[in-house]
């Protein structure tokens, strides 16, 4: 019976070790970013609609619903998802299936009744870079601030930059309290594909944020890591950060 029981136990540590050494690289999935762009008044009624409906209906066909939020400054009426999916391939097939389901028909047919929720949508597919942390679903107990960055390279100056994060930036992020949540680049075949990197990162509140800022940009072993990888000129071009804070919505996985 000991004998057993050391076995079990052992099993279970082996378990325990090999989830705790998971990193992004063991992640295959395609992730989708898709930003839509509300129609005048209907921000409210499109939440509801993903909120009572459309993560249901996604689930039933195979879409992993990741993260829900809204940008904290919204004057373009945003609503900011993001999906996953074993492949590209199942991601046709899962949204083919979705599309066609007549219970969802009714539930759309049902929301706008009163004019269409949407009236523009932009989407992006992506996938994890090699030091990207395993993206894991988990609910903070007090509602976090995340923020989406998007960075355009220089031209052939992305796997600079990406080194740069892989090397320095994520390290000091973590320093200086901010919470490295994923890295992507996206798939092959897109405008953007060989000179954009896509991240998240959460932080406590926006306050937090303002301050875990503040103290990275004037930390010595940053400013001594940007000198050193601009070497060969700048790695972003003008303008190449954009950067949105977002507010969890309610049902959201990642909150």
């Amino acid at each position: 019976m000991t004998r057993m029981i050391f076995s079990l136990l052992a099993g279970c540590f082996l378990f325990l070790g090999s989830a705790l050494t998971l990193s992004a690289s063991d992640d295959s999935r395609i992730f989708e970013l898709r930003i839509y762009e509300a129609s005048e008044g209907k921000l409210e009624a499109l939440t509801a609609r993903f909120r009572d409906h459309t993560t249901t209906f996604f689930e039933k066909h195979g879409i992993e619903n990741i993260g829900y939020w809204v940008p904290s400054k919204n004057a373009d009426n945003q609503f900011i998802y993001i999906l996953a999916y074993p492949s590209l391939e199942a991601r046709k097939a899962s949204w083919k299936a979705f599309l066609g389901d007549p219970d969802w028909k009714k539930a759309k047919k049902a929301s706008e009744v009163d004019g269409k929720l949407v009236q523009k949508i932009d989407s992006q597919f992506m996938t994890t870079t090699e030091y990207s942390p395993l993206l894991t679903l988990h609910q903070a107990d007090d509602s976090r601030v995340f923020e989406l960055r998007v960075y355009t390279s220089t031209e052939g100056n992305l796997a600079n930059l990406d080194k740069r994060f892989s090397d320095a930036t994520i390290p000091l992020f973590e320093k200086h309290g901010m919470e490295n949540l994923c890295y992507w680049h996206l798939t092959s075949g897109q405008e953007g594909v060989e000179n954009t990197l896509i991240y998240l990162l959460a932080h406590q509140s926006k306050e937090a944020a303002q301050e875990s800022w503040k103290a990275f940009l004037g930390d010595p072993e940053w400013k001594a890591a940007a000198a050193a990888s601009r070497v060969n000129g700048r790695l972003v071009v003008k303008g190449g950060v954009k950067r949105t804070y977002l507010k969890p919505l309610d049902f959201s996985p990642l909150e």
